[in-house]
C-alpha cells in the first residue's frame, strides 16, 4: 500500500519534526515519553506555548485541545502562574523541609473541594490513586477494589487493567502484572448501579473508585443521579467510595463534579490543575482516613508515604497562584461554555458536510465519535447510543484515527486523539478557526476514500 496524501503532506509540512523524531527513537521507545504521543509516521515536535497556541519546529501554529493533558484551564503562560515560577525559582526548588508555601496549598484545597478534611500532596495523579487504595484497605480490613470498565486512574498495576474501554471478550488482565493483583480487581460496567450492588455484595471491596464525569475524560459520560445512587449504596454496605478527580478536580467547578452535583465521596484524587501546570497531586478527604498517615495511630497501623517532591515549594507556588485564579468560578464558566460552543458548531458542520460523526461530552470536555448510527443531538445534554458503553467505548480503525489525526494536524489543529480539552482562554474565534480546520481535514479523508 503506498503511502497517502495526507501522510505525504504532514512529511513535508513537519520535515524537521521528523528528523528530531528519528533522534528520539535512538534514545526512547517508539521516540516517546508518553504513551498518548506517540503518532504515525511521527509526532510533531513542539518549541513553545502561549495562550491556546503551541509553535512547532518549523514555526507552524497549531490550536491546542490537550492543554497540558488537562492541567492548563488558565492556558499557557497565565501571567500570575509565571510570575510564581519566576519569583520561587530564584527561593529555592527543593527545602528537604516543611515550608509556609505547601500549608497554603492545601488550605486552598481543604477550601475549595467538599471532600477535602485533609491533605496529603503526592507527586502526580497515580501516586494519588495508588495512596487511595492503600488507605482504603488500611482502614476497612479489605483488599479487594471495584472500578468501572474504561476508567482510567493511573497506570500502577492495583488498577490499570480494565483502563482500554469495554473489550468483548472481557479480558481485562495487563502483561507484567500478577495473578494475585489482577484477583483483588473487580470490574463492573459503568452506569449500571445493580451491577455495582451485586459486585459489592459478593466481594465486599474496600471501595469503589471511578472517575465522576465517565472513563477516560468522560468517553461515557456518567451523570449525577447514578452518583447519588453510588453514594447511597456505598453507605449501606460500609465501603468507601472514591472520586479520582484528577482530570475534573477545579475544572468542572472550582470543587470539583463532586460540588458540582453535591455528591460528597470518602476520599478524592486531584493533580493537573492542582499544580498548575507543574508535577503534583494529592489525596484529600475525610480526615479519619488521612490520620493513617500519622505516627502513633491508635490502630498502630501507619501507612508509609515518603516521595521527594511531595508537596516541593516551586510546584506549591504555582498551585497556589492557578487555584487562586480558579476560586471565582469564572476559568471554569468560561471553559464550560466554550466547549458547549465548540460542540454545537462541530455537529453542525458535521451535518452540513453529511458525514456520521457526533461530537458529545459535558462541562470542558469534548469528544467526537466518528461512524455514529445512532439519534443525533437536539441539545448539549445528548448522550451517543442513549449512552449505551458497548456502542460508544468500541475501537476505532487505527487507519483513520492516525489520518485523521494527521490531517488536522495539516490544517492548524492540535486535537487530542478524539477529542479535546478547554480552557478559559479558547476564544470563540479560536473555536471557529478549529472547526474550520476540522472540516477541511474530513475533506482530506474523504479525497483519500477513507470515509464517505
Amino acid at each position: 500500500m503506498g503511502i497517502s496524501q495526507i501522510e505525504m503532506k504532514y512529511r513535508e509540512r513537519f520535515y524537521l519534526s521528523e528528523r528530531q523524531s528519528q533522534r528520539a527513537r535512538r534514545i526512547f521507545p517508539n521516540g516517546v515519553t508518553h504513551d498518548a504521543r506517540h503518532h504515525e509516521p511521527f509526532p510533531v515536535c513542539v518549541t513553545e506555548v502561549d495562550g491556546c497556541y503551541k509553535t512547532t519546529l518549523e514555526g507552524h501554529r497549531l490550536i491546542d485541545f490537550w492543554m497540558g493533558h488537562g492541567s492548563l484551564i488558565l492556558g499557557h503562560g497565565h501571567p500570575n502562574v509565571v510570575k510564581a515560577v519566576q519569583d520561587q525559582i530564584l527561593k529555592g526548588t527543593h527545602y528537604s523541609a516543611s515550608h509556609e508555601l505547601e500549608a497554603e496549598w492545601g488550605q486552598l484545597v481543604v477550601e475549595l473541594v467538599p471532600s477535602a478534611e485533609k491533605v496529603r500532596f503526592t507527586n502526580s495523579g497515580t501516586e494519588a490513586t495508588l495512596m487511595a487504595l492503600r488507605l482504603a484497605r488500611i482502614a476497612t480490613g479489605r483488599s479487594k477494589v471495584l472500578k468501572l470498565a474504561g476508567h482510567f486512574h493511573g497506570w500502577h498495576d492495583q488498577l490499570i487493567p480494565a483502563a482500554d474501554g469495554t473489550p468483548a471478550d472481557g479480558n481485562w488482565r495487563q502483561p507484567g502484572i500478577s495473578a494475585s493483583v489482577h484477583d483483588d480487581l473487580v470490574v463492573v460496567p459503568p452506569n449500571d448501579i445493580s451491577a455495582v450492588e451485586r459486585a459489592i455484595a459478593e466481594h465486599e471491596p474496600a471501595c469503589v473508585i471511578l472517575e465522576p464525569t465517565g472513563g477516560r475524560w468522560g468517553a461515557v459520560p456518567i451523570r449525577g443521579e447514578y452518583l447519588r445512587q453510588l453514594r447511597e449504596l456505598t453507605n449501606r454496605f460500609g465501603v468507601l467510595l472514591v472520586f479520582d478527580e484528577v482530570i475534573t478536580g477545579f475544572r468542572v467547578s472550582p470543587g470539583g463534579a463532586q460540588q458540582e452535583y453535591e455528591v460528597t465521596p470518602d476520599l478524592t484524587t486531584l493533580a493537573k490543575i492542582l499544580a498548575g501546570g507543574l508535577p503534583g497531586g494529592c489525596l484529600a478527604g475525610r480526615a479519619d482516613l488521612l490520620e493513617y498517615l500519622e505516627y502513633e495511630h491508635p490502630s498502630g497501623l501507619k501507612m508509609k508515604h515518603p516521595g521527594t517532591y511531595n508537596g516541593n515549594p516551586l510546584s506549591a507556588a504555582v498551585g497556589i497562584a492557578a487555584l487562586r485564579e480558579i476560586q471565582s468560578g469564572s476559568a471554569c464558566e468560561v471553559a464550560n461554555e466554550s466547549a458547549r460552543y465548540f460542540r454545537e458548531q462541530l455537529n453542525r458542520m458535521f451535518s452540513e458536510k453529511g458525514v456520521n460523526w457526533v461530537a458529545y461530552g459535558d462541562f470542558s470536555l469534548t469528544k467526537i465519535l466518528p461512524n455514529y448510527r445512532g439519534v443525533m443531538p437536539e441539545s448539549d445534554h445528548f448522550l451517543p447510543y442513549k449512552n449505551e458503553h458497548r456502542l460508544i467505548d468500541q475501537p476505532i480503525s487505527r487507519e483513520l484515527t492516525r489520518s485523521f489525526r494527521s490531517a488536522t494536524l495539516i490544517n492548524g489543529v492540535d486535537l487530542m486523539g478524539w477529542g479535546a480539552i478547554m480552557s478559559a482562554v479558547h476564544s470563540k474565534e479560536v473555536l471557529d478557526s478549529s472547526v474550520t480546520g476540522i472540516s477541511e481535514a474530513i475533506d482530506m479523508l474523504q479525497q483519500e476514500k477513507m470515509i464517505s
